[in-house]
């Protein structure tokens, strides 16, 4: 079971020591120093989510920090696994690499689904005549302007939202109501499945395989002279190719009206326009991974990286946000003012979105001619 390997070896030592020489080349054993590290947080913060009542309902905060920090190792041990693939053991690396998705994905979920929720019933606040109230007493008659990349200075300034704001007013608690409904109860059921993925036969299977890692890397004989370089190159590559096929032309504009009447479609699925972004937000973070391997622990931080993540962060955000509101809509037999407020909350996020997609364009741009 894998709880005889909770406690790591060395509960003080540093998880990411430096592997490099002065000058050198990243070899494997930065590679298996970056995973044993990983490895060893995994560990920790399984034991205190156990000691800090991450099975009891809602948990504490403690717990919650917990699980946050599970997912984060699991996505760096994921995406490393994925990015060197070819100088780790294939059956092994193949193995575990899929069932560290899937325990990082059933614990996002119940997360996700509270700052869902507190996203949508801070817009509707926000977006009603009660409480979105400008200088003078007036109540404000655009979507809020986005933020650009830099500093938080405004973008452009907003188109005009053609919005009722007495039928939003009728409507809003209303709508806030039913998705305060449906939501929690997603995040009930959200938090019912982490728990019993935590008990499962599963879970500590991949425990043990995480346990036997943070002191053993399945290396194969070719990664003794290896540079990691190149790998971590083809990393950042993919995500260069990636982000060459988005509009970036229309993400200049702050709000993109083609992409916003595709979002209001009254298609259940995602929209297919967010599935490139969000595949280039999965190879962005696959490159940062890379990097801390490759640059290890004193390495600064890449601001205009990170801010681009932080942008792509708030694309899927307001994306997933704008389909909640939109299936909430769809509910039957709900009053017209309700559905009414549940659409201009829809249109909000999807200007959101646009707005998230610019101040992408303009980190990434900026990016480019730091590179060059």
């Amino acid at each position: 079971m894998a709880q005889r390997h909770l406690d790591p070896t060395d509960p003080v030592a540093d998880p990411s020591p430096e592997l490099f020489e002065p000058g050198g080349a990243p070899t494997a054993d930065a590679l298996a120093g970056y995973l044993r590290a990983q490895a060893t947080q995994f560990l920790r913060a399984l034991r205190l989510h156990r000691e800090n009542g991450g099975h009891a309902a809602g948990g504490t905060e403690e717990s919650v920090d917990a699980a946050r920090a599970l997912r984060r190792s699991a996505r760096r041990i994921s995406g490393s696994l994925h990015t060197f693939r070819p100088l780790l053991d294939e059956a092994w690396s193949e193995e575990l690499r899929p069932e560290l998705a899937w325990l990082s994905g059933t614990l996002a979920r119940e997360h996700a689904c509270q700052a869902r929720l507190e996203r949508l019933l801070l817009a509707l606040h926000r977006l009603s005549p009660r409480t979105g109230v400008a200088a003078g007493g007036r109540a404000a008659a655009t979507v809020p302007v986005p933020q650009s990349a830099e500093g938080g200075r405004p973008g452009p300034p907003a188109q005009p939202a053609a919005v009722d704001r007495g039928n939003l007013t009728v409507g809003a608690a209303k709508a806030g109501a039913l998705l305060e409904r449906q939501l929690t109860l997603a995040r009930t059921r959200a938090h019912s499945t982490a728990l019993q993925a935590l008990g499962s036969s599963r879970f500590h299977a991949v425990a043990d395989k995480v346990a036997v890692l943070a002191s053993d890397v399945p290396l194969t004989p070719v990664a003794a002279t290896a540079d990691l370089r190149p790998l971590a190159a083809a990393a950042e590559e993919r995500l260069t190719d990636a982000v060459a096929t988005l509009p970036l032309v229309t993400a200049g504009s702050p709000y993109n009206a083609e992409a916003l009447v595709h979002g209001l479609s009254p298609d259940p699925d995602p929209h297919p326009q967010d599935a490139p972004w969000h595949q280039v937000r999965l190879l962005l973070r696959l490159h940062r991974y890379a990097r801390e391997v490759v640059e290890g622990a004193d390495a600064p931080v890449d601001v205009r990286l990170l801010t681009a993540g932080q942008a792509l962060d708030r694309h899927r955000d307001a994306s997933e946000a704008a389909t909640a509101a939109a299936a909430a809509a769809r509910t039957p037999r709900i009053a017209p003012a309700t559905a009414y407020a549940l659409g201009v909350l829809h249109a909000d996020q999807r200007h959101e979105v646009e707005a998230a997609r610019f101040a992408f364009q303009q980190s990434w741009q900026k990016q480019a001619v730091g590179a060059g």
